[in-house]
């Protein structure tokens, strides 16, 4: 078998239409199972996100500024698929039958070799900071411009507080909901089909859009639990994040064929 990542050849992606509740039911079970059986992978990637996301706490503690914590983790999750990219290459080697290696683990993070994935990152990465630059927006509409109130996370529970984590939380989960819409699928396909982005993105979007219900309900669990994992000092991401990636390799493979 090759050490390198998927070598399948080009072929128009095409979304399925009938996907389940048991779809999702089978792919954590899979994406546990895979968890299961090397735990080894999932807890080094995910060591970085959980790492990542305590310095972002104890940066905003130091700098004075905790009541930001809440925006920035809001948009924290949109990077959890890129945290699994090496449990995509995990699953797919185990589903094939082929060995499991760092070096070719790790080397699957930059995709296929011809940047379509870091072209998918830069744009996540740009949204991202549009999302910052909506929040303190917000922040100011609500609570002045000049930012007082950012070094006490008490600010959050008074009336201005209250209305602008529900406003923020509003456009906040549009700007998510559209990246999933456009991520869920095309990161897992980058990795296994020589496409590039826009048509991984599109053949995501398809899917969303064509199994809406379900998707939806697989775009909630997700943030419920990585919301529930971020809550004990981001520690259960050890497991919710391993079980997830592994999950979303399982769902890809059951609704895009070609």
């Amino acid at each position: 078998m090759s050490d390198n990542p998927a070598s399948t050849v080009a072929a128009t992606p095409v979304a399925a239409l009938n996907l389940t509740e048991e779809d999702l039911r089978a792919a954590l079970r899979a994406g546990l199972a895979d968890f299961k059986a090397v735990p080894i992978f999932g807890l080094f990637f995910a060591s970085f996100y959980v790492a990542g996301g305590l310095g972002l706490w104890f940066g905003l503690i130091a700098s004075g500024q905790p009541a930001w914590f809440l925006p920035v983790a809001a948009g924290f999750p949109l990077f959890a698929p890129f945290a699994a990219v090496g449990l995509y290459e995990v699953s797919r080697r185990r589903e094939a039958g082929e060995p499991l290696s760092w070096g070719p683990i790790l080397s699957a993070l930059k995709g296929r070799g011809d940047g379509q994935l870091a072209l998918m990152a830069v744009g996540v990465l740009i949204a991202f900071g549009f999302w910052i630059i909506l929040a303190r927006g917000i922040f100011a509409i609500f609570l002045g411009r000049s930012g007082i109130g950012a070094e006490s996370i008490g600010i959050l529970f008074t009336l201005p507080g209250i209305g602008m984590v529900i406003v923020g939380t509003a456009v906040g989960g549009i700007i998510a909901l559209a990246l999933f819409t456009v991520t869920v699928m095309s990161l897992p396909m980058l990795l296994d089909r020589d496409v590039d982005f826009v048509t991984a993105m599109i053949a995501s979007a398809q899917t969303v859009q064509g199994n809406p219900q379900v998707m939806l309900k697989w775009a909630a669990l997700i943030v419920a639990l990585l919301i529930a994992a971020m809550i004990p000092l981001f520690l259960g991401l050890f497991v919710v994040l391993p079980v997830l990636g592994h999950a979303t390799w399982h769902l890809y493979r059951r609704a895009i064929s070609s």
